[in-house]
């Protein structure tokens, strides 16, 4: 029995141990009252569709800053029906592109997607910063998050089916360019509140993660290998170079199966009253190891916030019976005791000095403790 406990416990220590050699290199939280243009961001303002018959006219108004209910400063996507530039819906997309890069390390982003049924197509995402001189796809597509595929709307189950996918190639080729993409039918929405969505991206693979904040041992749902000869159409040419970071919300097109303004009555997830749509966004990071091979380029982080800055919390007994000591409370937000299959048992978000542990079972559990200045810190602990 001891031995069938400590695999599953080995699997995800394996987890946080690999998620905590990573360093902050670049965030932005949106906690300005303007969005960082000068450093972070480039507002794209277009209606060209995207090559892929989308109906929307991005423009400069529909991204804002705003206070989500919760509390937190958020950047905000914004889709409505609207006429403007030819096209009867309007919407945001924004770039790093020439401002933020990176080659490898930990990409993420915490979201609040809107309800995609029917028509919206909502993505996290990545592109190599040659595109302006090579060209798409042979700049490379990382696409971390997309949600509204037509076969989630066909299926019913459109607010947990979701993928991650890679374009790459040297040309278009008619739309026979080397691509892989995997769906996921989740099995909790991801429509109901904030959700973690992480690209961990090194010289040999590529993988995606959902929720590590909550179910730090969830494997992957988008793997892809990217090493091997470096010859034309293997993945191994387009992937080990920098990439910028886009976030945008589409409104129809090839993925949704809904194109043409003939058929904006089929966009049931836009109001006909005119009010907006918001994707919400509470802050993008990336994090590197410091190891040969990696690069960024970007502002230098200024937040202070690091290793140094954060608190040194102490958690005893471990092995605990009944009660479970912390210091430094009043730094901590909130405590999550997850267990060694990822869940998460319990979350504690006004912590005190003495944390009473005598309802759980005897094992092994990750403790997860957020701090006010959201850093993160895992802690091992043994129940007896």
């Amino acid at each position: 029995m001891k031995k069938i406990l400590l695999i599953p416990f080995l699997l995800c220590f394996a987890s946080i141990t690999i998620a905590q050699n990573y360093k902050l290199v670049w965030e932005d939280n949106f906690d300005l009252p303007q969005l960082n243009e000068s450093q972070h961001w480039t507002v794209e303002v277009n209606g060209d569709g995207g090559g892929n018959n989308e109906m929307q006219y991005y423009r400069r108004e529909n991204i804002s800053i705003e206070q989500h209910a919760s509390g937190v400063n958020c950047l905000v996507i914004n889709a409505r029906r609207e006429s403007f530039g030819g096209k009867l819906v309007t919407s945001g997309r924004l770039v790093t592109r020439k401002k933020v890069s990176c080659k490898y390390g930990k990409i993420e982003a915490r979201i609040k997607l809107p309800s995609t049924a029917n028509g919206l197509w909502p993505a996290f995402w990545m592109m190599g910063e040659d595109y302006s001189n090579v060209g798409w796809p042979k700049c490379g597509e990382i696409d971390i998050l997309e949600m509204g595929n037509a076969n989630g709307i066909n299926n019913g189950t459109q607010n947990r089916y979701f993928n991650g996918a890679c374009h790459w190639g040297e040309s278009w080729n008619g739309g026979s360019y080397p691509n892989y993409a995997k769906a996921t039918t989740n099995s909790y929405s991801l429509q109901d509140d904030f959700h973690l969505y992480t690209l961990i991206w090194d010289a040999t693979v590529i993988k995606m993660y959902l929720d590590l904040d909550k179910y730090p041992g969830n494997t992957p749902y988008y793997e892809m290998t990217i090493n091997g000869p470096d010859v034309d159409n293997n993945p191994s040419r387009y992937f080990h170079k920098p990439f910028g970071i886009l976030l945008n919300l589409a409104v129809g097109g090839n993925f949704t199966g809904i194109t043409g303004n003939n058929n904006l009555s089929k966009i049931t997830a836009l109001p006909t009253d005119g009010s907006n749509v918001k994707m919400y966004v509470d802050y993008v990071r990336i994090y590197q190891k410091g190891i040969d091979g990696e690069l960024y380029s970007g502002p230098a982080l200024n937040t202070g916030i690091n290793e140094q800055t954060m608190p040194v919390t102490r958690v005893y007994p471990n092995p605990v019976n009944d009660i479970l000591y912390l210091s430094d409370t009043d730094e901590i937000k909130t405590i999550n005791i997850i267990s060694i299959t990822g869940q998460c048992i319990k979350s504690i978000h006004t912590p005190t000095p003495e944390l009473n542990v005598s309802s759980l079972k005897s094992g092994f559990y990750l403790l997860n403790i957020v701090y006010k200045n959201k850093l993160e810190r895992t802690i091992n602990l043994i129940k007896n």
